[in-house]
């Protein structure tokens, strides 16, 4: 309790997941419920079946989503941390905050920002991705999925070393852009990153980890890692500071906040912020910054 409370104040995921009420919308997850060391019914969160049919119950929950499928080692999102994205990135945009159109870096097959997006704010999104398959399945939740149907338009980024350009075009306005960037620089890294997470969670050594949430390479990590990507995309913001209102995008590493800050004050943006998140002992971040 003391980890979800700790999220943001209008995230419906603040307390104990209602396993009962979630199996009876998607009775598929009561085939992964179980009984923990404590007497509880729970998950098992190393597990990414388990972990993807407790996001998929919470998305029919919780958001209404009757359509929600992703292909094999797709990233599966925590729901509740991405939820806390959307609503952090809201209060950005203050009192109007319902009209709002926003850009989406990176939207994924699971496509799930423009879900909470969409659910919690009536928002608009333009969804960017590089991999053609991620797209024909975001664009398949999209049309299974009436409340998103007229509020999601998803784009190709055919040019891998871009991030704006080829997206925005010059009759586009975004009030927000979001971005969930690759945070490993390589797929060792990731797996280091994994192995890192088991020990501490279960005081267990292991040379090798099975990515609970999944992830494919563009999703997971990329050349320099999100110090580099958020970089690129700082550096690039400066052409695109008309046709955007505030820029953001999560930072994993805090040690990487320097370097940025040093970009944003070379990119002469008017303000940035950093915005902290908690999860427990987990700490996320949102830099944001406006022209």
């Amino acid at each position: 309790m003391t980890e979800k409370n700790e999220l943001h104040k209008r995230n419906k995921h603040r307390g104990d997941y209602d396993l009962s009420k979630l199996s009876s919308v998607s009775p598929e997850l009561s085939k992964y419920i179980i009984c923990n060391k404590y007497g509880v019914n729970s998950i098992n969160f190393f597990d990414p079946q388990s972990v993807k049919e407790l996001n998929k119950a919470l998305l029919i929950a919780d958001y209404g989503i009757c359509y929600w499928e992703l292909p094999p080692n797709s990233l599966c999102p925590p729901i509740p941390g991405r939820a806390d994205y959307i609503h952090y990135v809201s209060d950005l945009v203050g009192v109007d905050r319902r009209n709002v159109k926003c850009l989406d870096i990176g939207v994924g097959a699971n496509c799930i920002y423009p879900i909470i997006g969409c659910v919690e704010y009536n928002w608009s999104f333009v969804g960017s991705e590089i991999e053609e398959k991620a797209i024909k399945n975001a664009q398949k939740i999209v049309d299974n999925n009436p409340i998103l149907r007229d509020k999601v338009e998803l784009r190709l980024q055919k040019d891998k070393n871009s991030i704006f350009n080829g997206i925005v075009n010059d009759r586009d306005f975004f009030d927000i852009v979001i971005c969930n960037p690759p945070f490993h620089d390589s797929a060792e890294s990731a797996m280091k990153g994994s192995v890192r997470k088991i020990k501490a969670l279960k005081g267990v050594k292991t040379k090798r980890a099975t990515l609970n949430f999944g992830g494919t390479s563009n999703e997971l990590w990329c050349e320099g890692g999100e110090l580099q990507f958020i970089s690129r995309m700082i550096k690039e913001s400066r052409v695109y500071r008309d046709r955007c209102g505030w820029f953001t995008c999560l930072v994993s590493k805090d040690d990487n906040l320097k370097a940025l800050k040093f970009e944003l004050k070379n990119a002469s943006v008017v303000d940035y912020k950093v915005l902290d998140m908690h999860q427990g002992n987990k700490v996320s971040r949102v830099l944001a910054w406006h022209y």
